[in-house]
C-alpha cells in the first residue's frame, strides 16, 4: 500500500500494465487481515542454510532462529492474501520464498492491519514488514503524513518494485470521475494509512465549498470493496495492482471498473528497523541475487507486475 511524503503525480497508465495475468495467478479474495496471529500455511519455504549462498550476510541471531518474522496485511489481492485453502499467496510471498532459498531461513507472515505494521516492527513483534509497503520519506524519518511531527523512529526500505495509485468505481456507474479532483462532492473509500488515504485528505482540503469529499477509511481493501459494491459509497483508490485485481475479479469482471490514470509511481520496499543494518543489507543482497538469476522477472511476470520491475535494489529509494 503506498504512501509518499513528497508526491509525485505521473500518468503511469502502463505501469504494471498486464493485468489478465493477475486473474489467472490468484483466486478471489477470500479473508480479512488484523488477528496478528501465526498461521503455520504462512511460511515461505527456504533452502538450508547450508546450501544457501547468502546465508553468511544474515545477523547470526536470525540465522540460528531459522526465520524472518514478516508483518503483512494479507488481505491485497495480488500481492499477499488467502488462496480458497487458506494459503498465504501472492506476488510478496512468493519473492520472500525466493529470498529465503538465497538466504537459508523461512519467511513466516504473520497477519495484521497495515497502518500498525510499522508499529509491530518497532516492538520486535516482526523482524520486517513486507506489505505492498511503499518507501516514503516519512516512513524513513517516522513522521506522521498528516501533522508533520516524528510519531517513532523511522525504518529502512529494501526496495524491490515500482507502482502506482488508481481510483475505480461500480461498473458502468462512474459518476463523472476521471480525475482526484472529480472526486469533489463524492464519497471516497480507501484502506486506512495507505497513499490513497493521504490523497484523498490532501485533495478534501482542496475542494470548493460545498463540494466536500467525504472519506471513509478501513482496516482492508477488501471492506472498502464492499462498501463500493454495496453502493455506500461512489468510489475506491488503491494501488494500482490491487485495483486492477479487483476490477478484473470481483464479480467475474461485472462489478468494477478502473477510471482516470495512475497517480503517485513510487517504490515498494521491505521495511526494516534501522539498527538492523546487517539484516536489511542481506536482504538488499538477495533481492539483487534474484533480480540478476531471471527468479525475480518470472515471479514478477506470474503476477502481472512485470512493467514494475527495478533493475536493482535499492535502500531508501522513496522520496
Amino acid at each position: 500500500m503506498t504512501a509518499s511524503s513528497t508526491r509525485r503525480t505521473t500518468a503511469a497508465r502502463s505501469r504494471l500494465a498486464a493485468v489478465g495475468a493477475i486473474a489467472v495467478a490468484g483466486a478471489l479474495l477470500l479473508t480479512g487481515c488484523g488477528d496478528q496471529t501465526k498461521d503455520k500455511n504462512k511460511d515461505s519455504g527456504s533452502a538450508s542454510a547450508g546450501s544457501a549462498p547468502l546465508a553468511d550476510k544474515l545477523p547470526q541471531d536470525i540465522r540460528g532462529k531459522g526465520k524472518i518474522r514478516v508483518g503483512s496485511d494479507i488481505a491485497y489481492a495480488p500481492v499477499e492474501y488467502k488462496d480458497s485453502a487458506g494459503k498465504v499467496v501472492g506476488l510478496d510471498p512468493d519473492l520472500a520464498e525466493a529470498l529465503g532459498k538465497q538466504l537459508g531461513v523461512t519467511f513466516e507472515f504473520q497477519n495484521g492491519t497495515f497502518d500498525a505494521l510499522l508499529t509491530g516492527l518497532r516492538s520486535d513483534r516482526y523482524d520486517i514488514a513486507m506489505s505492498a509497503m511503499t518507501d516514503s520519506r516519512n516512513r524513513q524519518e517516522g513522521i506522521d503524513p498528516d501533522t508533520g511531527k516524528h510519531v517513532g523512529e523511522g525504518v529502512d526500505f529494501v526496495d524491490y518494485l515500482t507502482a502506482g495509485v488508481s481510483i475505480y468505481t461500480r461498473k458502468g456507474d462512474t459518476e463523472g470521475i476521471k480525475t482526484w479532483a472529480d472526486l469533489c462532492g463524492k464519497k471516497l473509500a480507501v484502506q486506512r494509512g495507505t497513499t490513497s488515504d493521504d490523497l484523498a485528505k490532501q485533495q478534501a482540503k482542496k475542494c470548493p465549498k460545498g463540494e466536500k469529499l467525504s472519506i471513509e477509511a478501513f482496516d482492508d481493501n477488501q471492506q472498502a470493496q464492499t462498501r463500493l459494491r454495496s453502493g455506500g459509497v461512489d468510489a475506491v483508490s488503491a494501488d494500482f495492482p490491487v485495483a486492477a485485481y479487483a476490477v478484473k475479479t470481483s464479480g467475474g469482471g461485472k462489478d468494477f471498473e478502473l477510471v482516470g490514470d495512475q497517480v503517485e509511481a513510487a517504490p515498494y520496499g521491505i521495511a526494516v528497523s534501522k539498527n538492523e543494518t546487517q539484516l536489511r543489507d542481506a536482504l538488499q543482497a538477495a533481492m539483487d541475487a534474484l533480480i540478476k538469476n531471471g527468479e525475480y522477472q518470472k515471479i514478477l511476470e506470474k503476477w502481472g507486475a512485470q512493467d514494475g520491475a527495478v533493475k536493482q535494489s535499492v535502500i531508501n529509494g522513496g522520496k
